[in-house]
């Protein structure tokens, strides 16, 4: 087998079957929708072009969110909108036209196909500077849209007044979120190893403020379009693209923070005070251990910038410990370590709380606080526990991909789980190297 061949081979393994059965329902879907189309032909084009370039356009501005979570708010916002479409304003409407306006004669699926045309003609520029979309936050999108178009549109034959059409907007939607989100969680639960219950927690913590702004945006597109005609779309897509400038600087603060943190854990290692990729495999093996003990995405990531500065600390000292290896120092060394290395976290001014978790970090398991007895003991939070059994576990396994060492370590520190390491997450820490790939 060729090595591009092994390559191909692995990518296409490495999606899960959730996404490839949400991606699959969405491809379903365009094509059932286009070919109705095709056959029965575009009703009133002039409004479907024009939700279809306000779909293009959100479409060509989305952007990712922390936890690399894809989202489209103004094209979510426009194609919502389109599927909850009563009418276009009044003119032109005759006396006995519905709600006195002219109605909107669209079908559920003409909605997904102008959806999913406006989402391939935004991605298009993406495409060809080598930003390839991602399958299953497109496929996400279009099956929610999919979903309220297919429930909301067969309703307006009913000529329901409007306080009634307005309230079965407001269920369809909220519906909608719940479904976006619970797909979600079902799909990052997979990807990530994550329990469900985190997963949707940490779902509707991420996106469900961004979802309402969205569907209410969506609601208010839809209404006043009726009500004034198509030149509301220009006015009532504004709120929308303010919330999307609001998230964008929020996830450029995150990336920058922890651009900045990663950054800062290359100092030990450019000074040659710890091993190279050390604070990065700590890093990764602390993730992972937290995922397996149930942390939210919140706690993830300060742990995530705690294990990455832990030795941070180590430039205060006047000769490097030999290899680093801070599990090798007496336990006044690397409780002076961890001190220091708050210290300097805590001048940033926007990080206690992880300096908190690095200060704790060389705390025993059972027995914190000062062990002189001037301060009551302080148990460890669960982040300080993870990153001394993980620090400690690269501390003596390092780089190597020797099986028989990584057990012989973890027997070592299951020893010293009296009271030195937290029991559960020495265990936490086996799972997680046990699905290692071995070598």
């Amino acid at each position: 087998m060729s090595t591009q061949t092994a390559r191909e081979r692995a990518a296409w393994q490495s999606i899960d079957a959730g996404q490839l059965l949400l991606v699959a329902t969405a491809g379903l879907f365009v094509v059932v929708a286009v070919t109705q189309v095709a056959a029965v032909g575009l009703r009133q084009p002039d409004v479907a072009v024009i939700f279809g370039v306000l779909i293009a356009l959100g479409e060509l501005f989305r952007m990712v969110m922390p936890g690399n979570r894809e989202v489209a708010p103004v094209a979510g916002a426009g194609a919502i909108g389109y599927a909850l479409l009563v009418g276009v304003g009044p003119e032109g409407a005759g006396p006995d036209a519905p709600l006195g306006v002219v109605a909107a004669e669209h079908s559920a699926l003409q909605v997904v196909a102008v959806t999913a045309a406006g989402m391939l003609v935004g991605s298009l520029p993406h495409i060809a500077v080598g930003r390839n979309p991602r399958p299953d936050a497109m496929a996400r999108r279009l099956f929610t849209v999919a979903v309220i178009a297919l429930c909301f549109r067969p309703l307006l034959s009913l000529g329901l007044v409007w306080p009634l059409l307005l309230a079965v907007m407001g269920v369809v939607v909220i519906a909608s979120c719940f479904t976006d989100v619970l797909i979600a969680a079902m799909i990052r639960a997979e990807a990530v190893r994550a329990r469900f219950g985190i997963a949707l927690r940490d779902e509707i913590e991420a996106k469900m403020a961004l979802c309402a702004a969205t569907s209410a945006t969506a609601m208010l597109i839809a209404v006043a379009t009726t009500a004034m005609g198509k030149a509301a779309l220009l006015i009532f897509t504004v709120p929308i693209l303010v919330t999307q400038f609001a998230f964008r600087r929020y996830a450029g603060t995150r990336a920058t923070y922890l651009q900045t943190v990663r950054a800062l854990s290359r100092v030990t290692e450019v000074g040659g005070y710890v091993e190279p990729g050390h604070s990065r495999r700590v890093s990764r093996l602390a993730i992972a251990m937290g995922r397996e003990l149930g942390m939210s995405e919140g706690e993830l990531l300060e742990l995530e910038y705690a294990a990455l500065m832990h030795d941070i600390g180590q430039l205060s000292l006047g000769d490097p410990i030999p290899g680093g290896a801070t599990v090798l120092a007496s336990p006044a060394e690397q409780r002076r370590i961890a001190e220091l290395g708050a210290e300097v976290i805590k001048q940033t001014g926007v990080l206690d709380r992880v300096a908190h978790i690095v200060h704790l970090s060389s705390h025993p398991y059972r027995a914190g606080g000062d062990p002189g007895g001037a301060a009551p003991p302080v148990s460890p939070p669960l982040a300080s526990r993870i990153i001394k059994v993980a620090n400690a576990y690269d501390d003596l396994v390092g780089e190597s991909a020797d099986r028989d060492r990584g057990a012989a370590v973890l027997e070592r520190l299951r020893h010293d789980s009296a009271a030195e390491y937290d029991p559960t997450v020495v265990e936490a820490l086996s799972r997680v190297v046990d699905r290692r790939p071995r070598p």
